[in-house]
């Protein structure tokens, strides 16, 4: 059981990195003079197992151990900040946002909305 205890503390040890303040809002960007910060939702789960063993059971020979942890997770993006000479607003990503390119598009969309106010 020492086994399964050092991977699950290691494992949560693993998460809590993971899941820092900077991996929810990204790095800002410099485009065209506006400052864009992308936002980020997390979502991340894990579990682990254990085992044991001696004796016997039929007939046969016993002993025994086990172990096992996993996890798994995922990033996607929800909405930028974009934050220029006009102020700062929230700008959502639409749609199932699943890749980077939703991400591009929104802020290219919210870039054209800015320039056609301006004009």
């Amino acid at each position: 059981m020492e086994d399964v205890e050092r991977l699950l503390k290691g494992s949560a040890e693993e998460m809590e990195k993971l899941l820092s303040s900077k991996t929810v809002v990204g790095e800002p960007l410099i485009v065209n003079g506006n400052t864009v910060v992308p936002l980020l939702s997390i979502g991340s789960g894990f579990g682990a197992g254990g085992g044991s063993g001696k004796g016997k059971k039929g007939g046969d020979e016993g002993e025994g151990s086990g172990g096992g942890t996993g996890g798994g997770g995922g990033v996607k993006p929800v909405a930028v900040i974009i934050i220029n000479d006009d102020g700062v607003r929230v700008e959502p990503v639409a749609g199932p946002p699943s890749t980077l390119e939703k991400v591009g598009a929104a802020i290219g969309a919210a870039l054209q909305k800015r320039d056609d106010k301006s004009e």
